[in-house]
C-alpha cells in the first residue's frame, strides 16, 4: 500500500471515530453511528482474523458471526440494511437509498481480506460524503445523496470493472487458490481466511470430507475433472491451445477441489477462482460468473437485486461496456485460453420464498429494456472474445448437511447418482431418440391433478439415417447422466406447463402455471402471495428476467429414475438442484437453446448421427441482415422446468400420419427398450 493510499485510509478511519460524537438529528445519528461501528469494528478485526493461526476456532468464529451479525435473518427486520426497516426509521425520501448505502459499506469485509485498499477506501469515503450532506439535515437533498452515489461508481467504473473482466480470465488473481493449496485443509481455521459468512453447512461440509479416504475424494474429484475433458471429445473442441479452468465450489469443498486442482494441472490447466462481486458496479459483468460466497440470508441479497437503479444510465452502462471491451482487447491471449467452467453446486438448503418489500428499489419498464440491453451488449462481446463454440463446461452437485440429520447417507447416494454407467444409458436413450426421431410432435399430458397438456413441435430430418432431432446427454458436461433432449419448433408449439412445486434460480414456485402459444409464454402465474399481480411480478423479475416473453428453448425427457427414487427415500425433491431434477422427468427449459452462440458447430450422439435441432425462430435472428432483429436472437437465459415422474399421465410420440406411439404413462417407461429405468420404482 502507498503512502498516499494510507493517509487516505488514516484520514477516513479518524473521522468515522468522531462521528459518535457529532450531535445532530436523532433520526440520520443512529444510522451513521450503527454504519461507522460496523466499518470501524471490520476495520479493527479483520487484519487480527487474517492471522489464523494465531486466533482459536472459536475466536475467529465470533469474529466472523459479529461481521455478519444484523443481516442474519433473527436481527435483519430491524437491520438498515432491510429496505422496510430502514424507511421505517429513516423516512421515505431517504430510508431505501440509505439502506442501499449500507449494503455497499458491507463489500469492505472482503475488499479488507483480500487487501484491496483502493475500494476499501473508496467506499469509505463515499460514506463520509454522504455524512456530511447529512450534517445538516435541514438541507440535506435526496439530489445530492444520489449524486454522490452516481458519480462514486462512475468514477471508478473503469478500476473496477477492469479488475472484474480480468478476474474471469487471468490465473493471477490466486486469493482462493492459495487457501486452497497452502492451508491444512484439517484445521478448520482456514475457513476464516475468506471473509465470508461461516455457518455449520460450511464446517460440517469440510468435517465430512476429511472423514472420507483419499480414494474416495480423489475419485470424486476425477469424476468431475473428467467430465469437463470429456465435454470437449464430446463437442469437438480442440483442448490443447487451453491453459485456464474457471473452478467453482462452495466454501467447505477445498479437500475435492485441492485433488481438482491438481488433476486439472494434469491438463495443463491453471485454476481460475474468484468471488462473486461484492460491488454492484461489478455486478451482471459477465452471464456466467463465478464464485465462492455464501449468503447470510438470502432475503437480504434479494432485497438488493434491482439497487442499480440507483447509478445505471446510459452513459454509466456504455463507460461499463467499454472499459469490458477494451479490457479483451488487451488480454485477447488470455481469453483465448479459457477453457470453459467447471462447477460443483450445492443443495439441501431450506427452500427459500422471499418476501416482497415494499420499499426494495426497482426497476421501471424504461429501465429494464435498458438493462436488458446492456446485458445483451455484454454478452455479445463476451461471446465474440470467448466464443461459446470454443470452450466446454461440467456442473456436478453435492448435498450440504442442512439437508437433514442424513446428510452423510444421502451425500453417498448422490456420489452413487454421478457415477451412473454411461454405457448403459446410451443405449437405452438411443431407443428413445430413435422414436421421437420418427415424431411430428410431442404430447405432454400431466396426472394427478397436474394440468400440464403442451403439443411440441419438432424439426424436420432431411437424413433420418445420419440426423437426429434429440441430443443423448451422458455424464460428461452436465453430471449426473440421463436426458434426451432437443431444441423445438415454436411455431405449432402450444398448452399448458404446469408443475406443482419446484425451485428455480434459488426460489421456491408454487403451482406454477405457464401457456404458451406458438412457443412462447403469454400467460402466467403462481400461488406464492396472495395477490396475482405480486405472483405475475414475481415470475416476470425472476423467471423471465424482464423480458416481455420467452421461448422454449429446451424440450428434454429425463431418464434418471434412480436419482428419483432416491429424492423420493429421502423426501428431498424439493431440495435438490436442476442440475439432478431435469434428470427426473420431462422438461421445458424458458430462454435460449442450449446451443446458444454455438448453433453452428457440429455435434454428433454416440451412434453418429449429426444433431441438427440447434435453432429456433428466435435463435436464427442472428443471421438477420437487420440488427434490430438481430437483437431478438437472444435472452440470455435459460431456466429449466421439470415435471415429476408422478405428475406425468403421459408422453407420446405422433407421428406424421397421426399415429402414436407412448414413451412414458402413468409415469413409467413403456417404449420397448426403456422398461430397465423403472427397476429403480421396484
Amino acid at each position: 500500500m502507498d503512502e498516499d493510499l494510507k493517509e487516505r485510509i488514516k484520514l477516513s478511519i479518524g473521522r468515522l471515530r468522531y462521528i459518535k460524537k457529532d450531535a445532530y438529528s436523532a433520526r440520520y445519528k443512529a444510522y451513521f453511528k450503527e454504519v461507522a461501528d460496523f466499518i470501524l469494528y471490520a476495520y479493527d478485526n479483520i487484519p487480527k482474523a487474517k492471522l489464523t493461526n494465531r486466533l482459536s476456532f472459536n475466536e475467529l468464529y465470533e469474529i466472523n458471526q459479529e461481521l455478519y451479525d444484523d443481516i442474519l435473518p433473527d436481527n435483519y427486520t430491524t437491520s438498515f440494511a432491510n429496505p422496510d426497516y430502514a424507511v421505517e426509521f429513516l423516512g421515505e425520501e431517504f430510508g431505501s437509498i440509505l439502506s442501499f448505502l449500507y449494503y455497499e459499506i458491507r463489500g469492505i469485509i472482503h475488499y479488507l481480506y483480500e487487501g484491496r485498499y483502493e475500494e476499501f477506501a473508496a467506499v469509505i469515503e463515499l460514506f463520509l460524503e454522504v455524512y456530511n450532506i447529512f450534517l445538516d439535515p435541514e438541507t440535506a437533498s435526496l439530489m445530492y445523496v444520489k449524486d454522490a452515489v452516481y458519480y462514486h461508481m462512475y468514477d471508478y467504473a473503469d478500476v473496477m470493472v477492469e479488475r472484474r473482466t480480468l478476474e474471469t480470465i487471468s490465473p493471477d488473481f490466486t486469493f482462493a487458490t492459495d487457501i486452497i493449496m497452502n492451508s491444512d485443509l484439517t484445521d478448520l481455521r482456514y475457513l476464516f481466511k475468506y471473509g465470508e459468512y461461516i455457518s455449520e453447512n460450511e464446517t460440517k461440509t469440510a468435517e465430512f470430507l476429511n472423514k472420507l479416504t483419499d480414494k474416495e475424494v480423489r475419485a470424486m474429484a476425477k469424476t468431475y475433472v473428467d467430465g469437463f475433458i470429456n465435454g470437449f471429445k464430446t463437442m469437438g473442441i480442440d483442448i490443447t491451445p487451453k491453459r485456464t479452468v474457471n473452478i467453482r465450489y462452495s466454501i467447505g469443498q477445498e479437500r475435492m477441489v485441492k485433488y481438482a486442482i491438481e488433476l486439472f494441472k494434469e491438463k495443463n490447466l491453471k485454476p481460475i477462482i474468484f468471488r462473486y462481486a461484492t460491488s454492484r458496479i461489478n455486478r451482471k459483468l459477465t452471464i456466467r460468473t463465478g464464485y465462492i460466497s455464501t449468503f447470510a440470508n438470502q432475503q437480504y441479497e434479494y432485497d438488493h437485486r434491482m439497487d442499480e437503479v440507483l447509478f445505471s444510465d446510459k452513459a454509466l452502462l456504455e463507460r461499463k461496456l467499454e472499459v469490458i471491451e477494451d479490457t479483451y482487447k488487451k488480454n485477447k491471449k488470455l481469453a483465448s485460453e479459457y477453457a470453459g467452467p467447471a462447477v460443483i453446486e450445492t443443495f439441501g438448503e431450506n427452500p427459500f420464498e422471499p418476501v416482497i418489500s415494499k420499499n426494495a428499489l426497482r426497476f421501471d419498464e424504461k429501465q429494464q429494456k435498458i438493462m436488458l440491453d446492456y446485458q445483451s451488449k455484454v454478452a455479445n462481446i463476451t461471446n465474440a472474445f470467448i466464443p461459446r463454440d470454443r470452450y466446454s463446461f461440467t456442473i456436478i452437485a453435492y448435498p450440504i448437511p442442512e439437508i437433514g440429520n442424513n446428510f452423510e447417507e444421502i451425500f453417498a447416494e448422490v456420489v452413487k447418482v454421478n457415477t451412473l454407467d454411461n454405457n448403459v444409458y446410451k443405449e437405452i436413450q438411443e431407443n428413445i431418440i430413435n422414436e421421437l426421431n420418427k415424431a411430428t410432435y410431442v404430447h405432454v399430458l400431466g396426472a394427478n391433478g397436474n394440468k400440464t397438456d403442451i403439443k411440441v413441435m419438432l424439426h424436420k430430418l432431411d437424413n433420418p439415417e445420419k440426423e437426429t432431432n434429440f441430443e443423448n446427454c451422458l455424464a460428461d458436461v452436465n453430471i449426473p447422466l440421463g436426458e434426451v433432449f432437443t431444441s423445438p419448433v415454436l411455431t405449432g408449439t402450444n398448452g399448458v406447463l404446469n408443475v406443482s412445486e419446484v425451485y428455480l434460480n434459488d426460489l421456491k414456485y408454487i403451482n406454477l402455471n405457464i401457456e404458451f402459444k406458438d412457443g412462447k409464454m403469454y400467460k402466467y402465474t403462481c400461488d406464492n402471495f396472495e395477490r396475482q399481480e405480486d405472483n405475475k411480478a414475481f415470475i416476470e423479475e425472476n423467471l423471465m428476467f424482464n423480458h416481455e416473453t420467452l421461448p422454449i428453448g429446451e424440450f428434454a425427457i429425463g431418464t434418471n429414475t434412480v436419482a428419483y427414487v432416491m429424492a423420493r427415500k429421502f423426501d428431498i425433491l424439493h431440495r435438490l438442484p436442476i442440475l439432478i431434477v431435469e434428470k427426473m422427468g420431462p422438461h421445458f427449459a424458458v430462454g435460449d437453446t442450449c446451443y446458444s452462440y454455438s448453433e453452428d458447430m457440429r455435434l454428433y450422439n454416440p451412434d453418429g448421427k449429426e444433431i441438427i435441432a440447434k435453432d429456433n425462430e428466435c435463435s436464427i435472428l442472428r443471421n438477420s441482415k437487420d440488427k434490430t432483429e438481430q437483437k431478438k436472437a437472444y435472452f440470455n437465459c435459460h431456466t429449466d422446468i421439470t415435471i415429476p415422474y408422478e405428475e406425468i399421465g403421459s408422453i407420446t410420440s405422433v407421428h406424421s400420419d397421426g399415429s402414436e406411439v407412448l414413451i412414458i404413462e402413468n409415469g413409467r417407461f413403456v417404449l420397448p427398450g426403456t422398461e430397465r429405468l423403472n427397476e429403480a420404482f421396484e
